[in-house]
């Protein structure tokens, strides 16, 4: 068989699938009988000839036409979708997957039952993190989770109700105070039903403290109820807890919520000298 028409064969497979895995590959050739061995060897042929790149072990970009492997930029959200079998696109990552980040970010995070160890590619960085225990013992890992198409492939992402509140509940992921308090704020619309429903499944006390006290500096912008913070209110941990406890910065204590906020998170005063 010629160069020209294993090209051909296949070419619909890397058009339809510009990030695969080697699974993936397999999956496509599994109804033609072709050995594994053979699997390998196409693998190899399209590396040599720049039609694919090898990311990592196992994961594989495809060149666009008219690209070549060393200059054309992989999407870093398809990567993200693509590091464990079962990953989603979570915490504020989701907010740059819809055009809502404060600034450029670099670090692209995802949710999984096995998360990868932490990998950099180029310019950009991929860092895991286990699906919440409580949803993991429920069984409910992929509440308010939807599948979003992207360069043809189907991604899976976390809602905005979820990712505000996976991010406030892990703000260690997500940068700076400045980066979390600018990405989350900057979207216009929240179903407050639905971010209760979340807080409630996780059951974490002071992620319902620190959801409510974002919500109530955004009242009026999201046009939170009253209903809703003194719900969550009602669910703020009982002895005072810092806004990140793998961070415990100085600040003050905000009795209504028992947390101790920075205060540049307090006053909003980003780049300001306090």
């Amino acid at each position: 068989m010629s160069n020209e028409v294993v090209e051909i064969k296949h070419d619909k497979f890397f058009l339809d699938n510009p990030v695969f895995t080697s699974n993936d590959f397999r999956k496509y050739l599994l109804p033609r009988n072709i050995s594994n061995r053979t699997q390998g060897a196409l693998i190899s042929y399209y590396r040599k000839t720049g039609r694919i790149i090898n990311i990592k072990r196992g994961l594989y970009a495809t060149v666009p036409a008219g690209s070549t492997p060393e200059t054309f930029s992989v999407d870093p959200y398809l990567l993200a979708s693509k590091m464990t079998p079962d990953a989603v696109i979570s915490h504020l990552s989701v907010f740059g997957f819809f055009g809502n980040i404060y600034s450029v970010c670099n670090m692209f995070t995802y949710s999984a039952s096995r998360p990868a160890d932490y990998f950099a590619f180029k310019d950009h960085s991929f860092k895991g993190t286990r699906f919440p225990k409580a949803l993991a013992d429920r069984g409910e890992e992929l509440f308010e989770v939807r599948i979003e198409e992207r360069a043809g492939m189907n991604l899976r992402v976390t809602s905005i109700e979820r990712a505000l509140v996976d991010t406030l509940d892990k703000p260690e992921l997500c940068g700076s105070w400045e980066e979390i308090w600018r990405s989350l704020g900057s979207v216009g619309f929240v179903d407050l039903d639905k971010a209760l429903e979340y807080v409630l499944l996780i059951g974490n006390s002071t992620t319902a403290a620190k959801v409510g006290f974002f919500l109530e500096q955004h009242q009026e912008e999201l046009m939170v109820e009253d209903r809703y913070l003194e719900e969550l209110k009602k669910l703020r941990p009982l002895n005072p807890h810092y806004l990140s406890r793998s961070r415990r910065e100085p600040g003050s204590f905000v009795s209504k919520w028992n947390l101790v906020v920075p205060e540049e998170v307090l006053k909003r005063s980003w780049g300001e000298v306090l």
